[in-house]
């Protein structure tokens, strides 16, 4: 066990925030600008944008590279802004879909309450756990559909699938999905986006963790994810696509993304407006992200919509 040390930096303000970023080698053409910055967006919160520009070998002193400005940083930010809302804006349209397929096709194969059905699911603990996590949704829900169900309906006590579903979070409703016991159920929620059940499952996990991330305002274009995704082997027109030793960056999940969004709507403008984004920013270097070399010619960035 290492020695448990007392921390005792004192807090900075915005001018000693400045004078030390320009003390480890950092160049900060607008002094004003800077303080401006600094007030609005917290010094550790930046602070992870700046980490690409250290210098390696002088790390435990937290120096900068040689000509980096503040205004690289700063554009850096910015530029994962923009990146996170993109990625939001899929997210979005691909887990209402999923919501809706989910209810849909147990919905009609099963009746109004097929959630409540404890023999549809491959464990009975998982589905208690579901339905405990449910109920406390509900109980929660400020939802004008849910109050006319609490004031309307006594039983069952919980909500039909196509509103329940709705006040699941994505990654309660993943685990609902992935807990279904018959395979013909889960491939018929899948079947829309084009993709076997495993791969959707396996996704969904990994989406409810990127989606953490975005939903907290978190750097998110070089992170290192913790959740992966399985990498599907079929269908092949987006096999190729994908870059297996970069399995921890975002990259892998862009091509997903983008991959069901056109299983949605053929003319989506998703893929074209996040290839632009990468391609115009100065400052984000598309290997940390885990792009593979020359990935503007692979069919997903490539094919027009």
């Amino acid at each position: 066990m290492g020695i448990i040390m007392r921390y005792d930096k004192p807090p900075l303000s915005i001018d000693q925030q400045i004078d030390l970023l320009i003390s480890r080698g950092m160049i900060v053409e607008d002094r004003f600008l800077a303080a401006r910055y600094l007030t609005h967006i917290n010094y550790y919160r930046l602070r992870a944008y700046w980490l690409v520009y250290e210098d390696p070998e002088k790390s435990a002193v937290h120096r900068f590279k040689k000509g980096t400005h503040f205004s690289q940083v700063l554009s850096l930010y910015i530029f994962d802004r923009k990146f996170r809302l993109l990625v939001l804006e899929a997210i979005e349209r691909v887990e209402i879909s999923f919501r809706t397929r989910f209810a849909y096709v147990l919905g009609t194969r099963y009746g109004s309450h097929a959630h409540l059905e404890e023999g549809l699911f491959k464990s009975s603990y998982t589905h208690n756990q579901c339905l405990e996590n449910l109920r406390e949704e509900f109980n929660r829900s400020r939802e004008t559909f849910i109050e006319h169900y609490k004031t309307k309906y006594r039983q069952p006590d919980l909500p039909p699938i196509w509103a329940a579903c709705e006040i699941m979070t994505l990654g309660q409703l993943s685990m609902w999905f992935k807990n279904l016991k018959r395979r013909s159920d889960r491939q018929e929620i899948a079947s829309v986006f084009k993709i076997d059940a495993s791969i959707l499952g396996s996704f969904m996990h990994h989406l409810t963790h990127v989606r953490n991330i975005v939903a907290h305002h978190g750097r998110l274009w070089n992170r290192r994810l913790t959740i992966t995704m399985t990498i599907p082997i079929r269908p092949q027109e987006i096999t190729s696509d994908f870059h297996t030793e970069s399995n921890r960056n975002i990259y892998n999940t862009l091509v997903m993304l983008g991959y069901l969004l056109r299983s949605m709507s053929h003319g989506t403008t998703w893929i074209e407006r996040m290839k632009r984004l990468i391609e115009e920013s100065e400052v984000a270097d598309p290997s940390m992200m885990g792009f593979p070399k020359k990935w503007q010619a692979l069919p997903t960035w490539s094919q027009r919509s």
